[in-house]
């Protein structure tokens, strides 16, 4: 019997994040190991520019997931992962953002290991500070926000959400919310019944860091309204805090407050 605790000497994968889009953002190390891989497993969220720099050689293959419709559940990804590298090839396993992030590479990894499959990670900016370069609007800022949180907006399988509403609910902490068009109205709601006003103001962001880039600026009690009239492509993320009023629109020179203007959009 195959001793698993022994790395396999055939391949090896990289769990890659590719950063919000922008491939200038992406690492010396990402671009070196996507450009010498034998194969890249990537995902639905990693841009057009960043596929662009995969030699046309290499071989694709597209795991990407979309609501409601999965190429191939988790379970036979993890499963093509282990297969590819049994066979020999070096892996490149490309995920939008971090990998550590909401990209399920912790639970990749674990299978990888448990094959004896020998795998690193190779850390991604994540959307939030790409988003936050790109805007200008800050995660964290003295007198604004003393802290910042991470929450995902989805379940797998389309479970009901499950979050700690009362803890997200604080006026001094920006909330980020990855993956949460679906659901942005129970998470106003929700957030708005433990505590925080409905004129808290909300970015909603699409496609951050890309050419493709949309920014909707609203409030808590106007954001899924206005996020339904819009309907922003995905990836979108949204940060919920008073850091969002330090936006400082196309052309204008100076913040101004997006509570109470009604529904912004700047593309």
């Amino acid at each position: 019997m195959k001793d698993l605790s022994i790395p396999s000497p055939c391949g090896r994968v990289h769990l890659i994040g590719a950063g919000p889009g922008d491939p200038e953002l992406l690492t010396l190390r990402a671009l070196r190991l996507i450009q010498s891989a034998d194969v890249v497993v990537y995902d639905r969220l990693v841009s057009p520019e960043i596929m662009a720099l995969i030699p046309s050689a290499t071989r694709l293959i597209d795991v990407g997931k979309l609501p409601k419709c999965h190429k191939l559940p988790q379970e036979a990804i993890n499963a093509l992962l282990v297969d590819l590298a049994s066979q020999g090839l070096i892996v490149a396993r490309l995920k939008g953002g971090d990998p550590l992030i909401f990209g399920r590479g912790s639970e990749e990894a674990a299978v990888l290991r448990n094959a004896g499959i020998v795998v690193d990670h190779v850390p991604g900016i994540t959307a939030a500070q790409g988003m936050a370069a790109s805007t200008g609007v800050p995660l964290t800022h003295r007198g604004l926000a003393t802290g910042v949180r991470y929450v995902t907006g989805h379940r797998a399988k389309d479970a009901a959400l499950d979050l700690d509403w009362a803890s997200l609910a604080s006026e001094t902490t920006t909330l980020v919310v990855y993956m949460g068009v679906q659901n942005i109205a129970e998470i106003a709601v929700q957030l708005m019944r433990h505590g925080l006003p409905p004129s808290l103001p909300v970015m909603a962001v699409s496609a951050a860091t890309t050419p493709r880039e949309v920014r909707i600026l609203s409030s808590l009690s106007a954001i899924a309204r206005d996020v339904a009239q819009v309907q922003p492509d995905a990836p979108v993320l949204f940060v919920i805090g008073h850091v969002v009023s330090l936006y400082v629109a196309p052309g204008q020179t100076s913040a101004t407050l997006c509570a109470g203007l009604g529904l912004a959009v700047y593309a």
